[in-house]
């Protein structure tokens, strides 16, 4: 089976975004012509009447430039600031830019507490429903402004997992600064080798993961894309490590070229997203 050819006709897909992919690595600064493109791309996926959500990181990242902070801070008051003012400047970019393509969005923010109780998790999926329905691209991020450890996802890898599956998305799409899956740190051993296709998630996969990332505002390692992978696929829905250097590798990707690693849906009968979610906290 041609599992890349079937992502052709997947109908419901969540894109996550790494701050790496949105910033210039230099000064940590929004880099808006990437993001011209990530909402062409976006938008032409609606055009072809697909439901898109975007999960969005970089407010802390882009709310630290904008203070003009050298780098991510680790004071949660300070964490806190820079994502009011960094999640308020990505959200009027957004809208600015997917206006020029006459298409709608919409925030969301969540914490674990939105999905581990039942009326909050019911009302965001309606919401989510809702959204979709009325052709609104929603815009996802954690509710970093008031966020603490004991309610935090802790990354956006999960986040984007969890909202999948909380709205029965059939492909999760990770871009991050990585290419995707290796037997082994390839920054580290130059004879790692690529993993295209996984079809079945094992221990043999999972010990590949490094607890790393390369980005100095980002939060992900490839363990954190490794349980994503999990959610996603277990609720049902293919996911997709790609590297977000150049957004147009979303349209690649839907072409079914074979960039980056597919990791085919698993759906289990005895899925259920609560019990993901309680083993976070």
């Amino acid at each position: 089976m041609d599992f890349r050819k079937l992502l052709r006709d997947k109908q419901r897909i969540v894109i996550k975004i790494g701050t790496s992919s949105l910033t210039h690595r230099e000064t940590g600064k929004l880099d808006l012509i990437k993001m011209e493109v990530l909402i062409r791309e976006l938008a032409d996926l609606r055009n072809q009447g697909k439901d898109v959500v975007l999960v969005s990181s970089g407010a802390i990242g882009v709310g630290a430039a904008a203070l003009g902070l050298s780098g991510k801070p680790t004071d949660l008051d300070k964490k806190q600031a820079c994502a009011a003012v960094g999640q308020a400047r990505l959200m009027m970019i957004y809208q600015k830019l997917f206006a020029e393509y006459n298409q709608k969005a919409g925030q969301i923010l969540m914490t674990k507490n939105t999905m581990v109780d039942n009326l909050n998790r019911m009302n965001a999926k309606n919401t989510f429903q809702a959204l979709l329905k009325m052709g609104v691209i929603p815009i996802v991020n954690e509710n970093d402004t008031i966020s603490t450890y004991e309610i935090q996802f802790g990354d956006n890898d999960t986040l984007s997992a969890v909202v999948a599956a909380l709205i029965g998305a059939d492909l999760l799409i990770l871009l991050s600064d990585i290419d995707g899956l290796f037997t082994d740190d390839p920054h580290a051993n130059p004879k790692a080798g690529f993993v295209s296709l996984v079809e079945n998630l094992d221990s043999h996969i999972a010990n590949m993961a490094k607890a790393t990332t390369g980005s100095r505002m980002g939060t992900g390692g490839m363990a954190t894309k490794l349980t994503a992978a999990q959610i996603a696929t277990c609720a049902g829905a293919d996911m997709l490590i790609a590297n977000g250097a150049d957004f147009h590798i979303i349209h690649k990707i839907m072409e079914g070229q074979p960039l980056g690693t597919l990791f085919t849906a698993n759906r289990k009968e005895e899925f259920y997203l609560i019990d993901y979610i309680e083993k976070l906290i």
